[in-house]
């Protein structure tokens, strides 16, 4: 396998193509995320903890700043008016949609048929009649929605539903929907990287790591005779027309024994690519396939683990998660032999429902929205302690912080706003 990045960069630059970004923020978010860090990279782990990191680690302080800082320059905020288009790309500055799960529903999902200027912007953990009656009330442009409003695959559009009501209710009013869900959970600087920053300075690191986006590649390498039999056989490749110009290098050996070739092909291009040496008599006895990984992306992906720089105790981390979510109350079940002063060194967060996530992790203190009683069992069985806050408890309070992150980059003409309607279902009585 081969996980180097040189030969991979054209990948990259077709990735940022489909999701729409400008050259010019395509060319900062690679010099800021395309980073290739060797396997072996070494991963520091504070003297008085002493737990092993289990990922490549990433320094994160509890002052969270959102990566692509370079690109600054590239979006300053305009004085005038911003369209619906314009403001879109500065949300996927802030965290590019590829950085979301396959199976996710994120991006623009209610465009209005009539464009205006986006004047105000409303951001909410779940969109709710609550929140789409707040919406109304300060006539909102875009709503800027966490969880995504729309979901599966809708046949129909009908009152008798309530998500399907409130699509309808955008379409009317002319506000645009818009939800980024797991491209927050992943980015750098995100949920994730907020939640854990709640219980203090840690050596950071990504539970689930992100990959680049690009399409599968694959390496076929192969051997000719001569010069003419490489002329035939790359003519005859170039005849498929897959779309993406040919990459291959050519070498020469030093036996006399033929022409060896290096050939990058996409997933789609594979078949046809192997059909058309095996019609050669060299390159189809000479030929072998290697499948190349996606690139990592440091710093970004599911779920976060920190090794505390101040270890501390079950009591000390229930207080200091209160007060980073805003919460009166959590929900708290002590590992098997664990107590209120059982030492905290590590700790492994999910925002939302992170029991697939976190499972397995080596923690001291799992801290998420929810999972269910027989994953919570699993875990304190293995001397785990849990901390549940509700699943959109564990993700509101960053609506806050990416306020400030998009007000920057907007002019002052746009308000961007909080909503005061939106609220996790469920309370403590």
């Amino acid at each position: 396998m081969l996980t180097g990045c040189r030969n991979l960069s054209w990948r990259f630059l077709s990735s940022a193509h489909r999701s729409n970004l400008t050259p010019q923020t395509a060319s900062c978010w690679f010099d800021s995320v395309f980073v290739c860090v060797p396997s072996s990279y070494p991963s520091p782990v504070p003297a008085r903890c002493g737990f092993p990191s289990q990922q490549t680690s990433v320094p994160l302080r509890p002052s969270l700043h959102f990566p692509f800082t370079r690109c600054h320059s590239h979006s300053a905020p305009s004085s005038g008016p911003m369209d619906l288009q314009e403001v879109l790309q500065v949300l996927e500055q802030l965290a590019p949609l590829s950085l979301a799960e396959s199976w996710d529903n994120v991006g623009l999902l209610v465009e209005p048929s009539k464009a205006r200027p986006v004047k105000t912007v409303l951001l909410t953990n779940d969109l709710t009649e609550a929140v789409m009656e707040e919406a109304e009330a300060m006539r909102c442009d875009l709503i800027v929605s966490y969880h995504p409003p729309l979901f599966r695959p809708i046949k129909r559009l009908v009152q008798k539903d309530w998500k399907q009501r409130l699509a309808v209710r955008a379409v009317e009013a002319g506000i645009a929907v818009f939800s980024p869900h797991t491209s927050w959970d992943s980015v750098k600087g995100g949920v994730n990287d907020w939640l854990v920053g709640g219980l203090g300075s840690g050596q950071v690191s990504v539970l689930s790591q992100a990959l680049g986006s690009a399409s599968q590649n694959h390496k076929l390498e192969f051997t000719v005779r001569n010069a003419e039999e490489l002329n035939t056989v790359m003519e005859g490749l170039k005849a498929l027309d897959s779309g993406a110009p040919l990459q291959h290098s050519v070498t020469s050996s030093s036996d006399n024994s033929g022409i060896h070739i290096s050939l990058t092909c996409s997933d789609s291009a594979l078949t046809p690519s192997v059909q058309t040496l095996l019609r050669h008599s060299a390159p189809s006895q000479s030929l072998s396939i290697l499948q190349l990984q996606k690139h990592p992306l440091p710093g970004h992906g599911q779920g976060r683990l920190s090794i505390l720089e101040q270890p501390l105790t079950v009591a000390m981390a229930v207080q200091k998660m209160k007060s980073h979510l805003g919460l009166k109350h959590l929900r708290l079940a002590l590992g098997v032999g664990q107590t209120l002063e059982s030492t905290v060194c590590t700790v492994a967060v999910c925002a939302g429902s992170g029991a697939s996530v976190l499972s397995g992790v080596r923690a001291d203190l799992y801290v998420t929205g929810e999972m269910s009683h027989h994953e919570v069992l699993d875990a304190v069985a293995k001397g785990t302690s849990v901390i549940l806050s509700d699943h959109s408890n564990s993700e509101r309070g960053f609506l806050a912080v990416f306020r400030e992150r998009l007000a920057v980059r907007l002019p002052d003409s746009v308000t961007v706003a909080v909503s005061q309607a939106d609220r996790d279902p469920l309370e403590v009585v």
